[in-house]
Parts: structure tokens; C-alpha cells; sequence
């Protein structure tokens, strides 16, 4: 039976694969970031990493944040954002809510306030409806710092925003201006 432990694990390794180095294990994603899934269970497989179907439709079922989704027919599965390779997620641009938030470690707070939130690798920065969704992404790297986004402001000065599958939102940089520590 596969414990939660080794589950975490295999996401992870699933949000390698999709979203950033899918070569690793010879798998190749399409424009939208689709690849077929039984060749995934095969090079997953291949590479040390035993996956069965069973195994993947939990972790997909089971993701607190829906990082993953299947095709209508569970022949295909993409990651649904955060990818640091090229893919077109076919987003369409929305109206945000007044205010998002993004967690972030302390650590990286000095920069923020300098340069705003910027996507670095990734293809957008991501932000959150929630508060402890921010502050559980924050806890990742150190002492969480919660901040406040005025996407509302943003959408009407012409930033434009979008909501991946899974509630994720997203845009391309957030200035400073637009940022508020609430700690």
C-alpha cells in the first residue's frame, strides 16, 4: 500500500516532471503541457519511480491544490500551473477579487519591497484567495510573511489576471505599490 509519505513524494516528482523538467524521464508535454499517461506511468517506471494508474488517480484526487488534472477521458494529464517550460495553458484573462494574497519567506522580504513579486522562472506569480494557503506556500522556505495584493487596483490600472483550473491566481509581477505586509 502506498503511505501518504511516499505520495507527497511522487507529487512531488510529478511537479518536476510536468512542470519543469520533463526530459528527465523522456517524457515530452505538448503546446498546452498534455502528456499521455501511460507513457508517464512507463518512464516514471523506467526512471526508479514506480507509478501505476491507481497510485496516480490519488495523487490527482487527493492534491490539496489540484495541481494536476486528466483529459475528459484520463488519457492525458498536464500540470495545472507553475510550469518553468514553455506551455500555453489556454488562460483567459479575468477580474480578479479586490485583494489576493501571496505567502513569502521573511528572508525574501527586503527584495519584495524593493522589486515586487516577480514570476522568476515560472510563467506567472501565483496568489491566493486564502490566507493559509499563503501562509502555507510562505512556510515553505523559512518564517512566513503574508501579503496583501491590490488586485483590484491592478485589474483597473490594466494588469491583467487569471485563474488556473485548480482557484490558483495569476499574473505576470506585482509592484511594490500594490503590495501590503500584513505579516
Amino acid at each position: 500500500m502506498t503511505t501518504d509519505r511516499s505520495l507527497t513524494s511522487l507529487s512531488k516528482y510529478l511537479s518536476l516532471v510536468l512542470r519543469h523538467e520533463p526530459e528527465r524521464i523522456g517524457i515530452t508535454l505538448d503546446d498546452a503541457g498534455w502528456t499521455d499517461v501511460d507513457a508517464l506511468l512507463a518512464q516514471c517506471t523506467a526512471a526508479g519511480r514506480p507509478l501505476d494508474r491507481s497510485t496516480l488517480q490519488r495523487i490527482v484526487d487527493s492534491s490539496d491544490k489540484q495541481r494536476f488534472a486528466f483529459n475528459a477521458n484520463a488519457t492525458r494529464i498536464r500540470a495545472n500551473q507553475g510550469h518553468s517550460v514553455t506551455v500555453d495553458l489556454g488562460l483567459v484573462p479575468v477580474e480578479p477579487p479586490a485583494m489576493l494574497y501571496h505567502g513569502t519567506a521573511e528572508h525574501a522580504l527586503p527584495s519584495i519591497l524593493v522589486s515586487g513579486l516577480n514570476r522568476g522562472v515560472r510563467h506567472h506569480v501565483h496568489l491566493s484567495e486564502s490566507f493559509g494557503t499563503a501562509t502555507a506556500v510562505g512556510r515553505r522556505n523559512g518564517a512566513p510573511v503574508l501579503l496583501q495584493v491590490a488586485a483590484g487596483r491592478m485589474h483597473a490600472q490594466g494588469h491583467q489576471f487569471y485563474r488556473s483550473d485548480n482557484g490558483v491566481w495569476l499574473c505576470d509581477a506585482v509592484p511594490p505599490s500594490f503590495i501590503e505586509v500584513l505579516r
